[in-house]
């Protein structure tokens, strides 16, 4: 597959789903006909609180250690602390940025693994309201 076919797909798709938070809300047919959803209904839903806070509790707390993290390396880069030599002629300021790196991939690793969490909650959800009687 080329670029062009890949972005024409993704286009496709998305003319195709219209989601909220994760949870495809819905499905919008070639005659751009689309299903009524009462979104003040599933925004009084207890479970449908319950999902957003706990995703926006992960997604900010995440962020916020990312952020930190990264912040302090300018600002501990020329402090003593990170000057000093640590294995050979390596200084503590290689190896806080070798970290960094580390640290991306594995907050990368836990989110795609929370996702899918996310994905089956927002699932719940949607069933839910569809159960008591939503479209």
């Amino acid at each position: 597959m080329n670029i062009v076919t890949v972005q024409k797909e993704i286009c496709r798709l998305k003319q195709k789903y219209i989601t909220l938070g994760g949870i495809i809300m819905a499905n919008v047919t070639e005659n751009k006909n689309v299903q009524s959803v009462d979104y003040n209904a599933i925004e009084a839903m207890e479970s449908f609180n319950i999902f957003v806070k706990k995703k926006n509790t992960f997604l900010f707390s995440i962020t916020a250690v990312f952020l930190c993290l990264y912040i302090l390396l300018p600002i501990l880069a020329f402090q003593p602390v990170l000057q000093q030599k640590i294995i050979g002629s390596i200084t503590g300021v290689w190896i806080y940025s070798a970290g960094l790196f580390i640290m991306t991939i594995v907050l990368c690793t836990v989110y795609v693994k929370k996702a899918a969490s996310f994905d089956k909650a927002a699932a719940a959800v949607l069933a839910e309201y569809q159960a008591k009687g939503g479209k």
